[in-house]
């Protein structure tokens, strides 16, 4: 797809505190819905992203640990706040707090997944940058990308454990 090979421009994307971009999608995770917010921010047209892999929006700079924590926490059942950094289709960049959960059927199986992201607050941000550059270069370490996002993710846990905080209290606490 030719807008995940546009250079990264540097720049930064924002949108207002009183909006909320939406997006939902199947068990796979392609768009099945992208609200307006989601289409103005991320600079795509509807059609460009129904039935795409969500993953149409990752930026290179997060880390591949963090979606595989936040997949493998969806796909559980339970829901999970993260902080993401995103790309638009022109290359620009943009922060988000996402709220991502399941969305069950009537009898309370995952049919798909939902995602309400609002805008971070900036100083939150300034404390992830970090971390999200130790564990990019911590995958980068290994030619295999699974090993590298394995590697990463322990690292996650390991810090966790040492603050003695789980994921959403550390996301939190920043």
């Amino acid at each position: 797809m030719k807008e995940r090979n546009m250079p990264l421009t540097g720049v930064e994307r924002t949108f207002g505190e009183d909006e909320i971009i939406v997006s939902k999608t199947d068990m796979k995770g392609c768009i099945t819905y992208a609200n307006q917010v989601f289409l103005r921010v991320a600079q795509f047209q509807e059609q460009e992203v129904l039935g795409k892999p969500h993953n149409i929006i990752r930026h290179p700079d997060m880390p591949r640990c963090v979606f595989q924590l936040l997949w493998d926490t969806i796909q559980a059942g339970r829901e999970i706040f993260a902080y993401v950094i995103n790309r638009a289709k022109s290359g620009d960049h943009y922060w988000v707090l996402a709220h991502v959960t399941p969305t069950l059927d009537a009898h309370r199986r995952i049919i798909g997944f939902h995602s309400n992201r609002r805008l971070p607050r900036i100083e939150a941000v300034n404390k992830v940058k970090p971390l999200y550059q130790m564990l990019i270069q911590e995958e980068q370490k290994y030619l295999n990308p699974r090993e590298g996002c394995q590697a990463s993710l322990a690292k996650v846990v390991s810090l966790l454990q040492e603050q003695g905080l789980g994921y959403d209290e550390f996301v939190f606490s920043l």
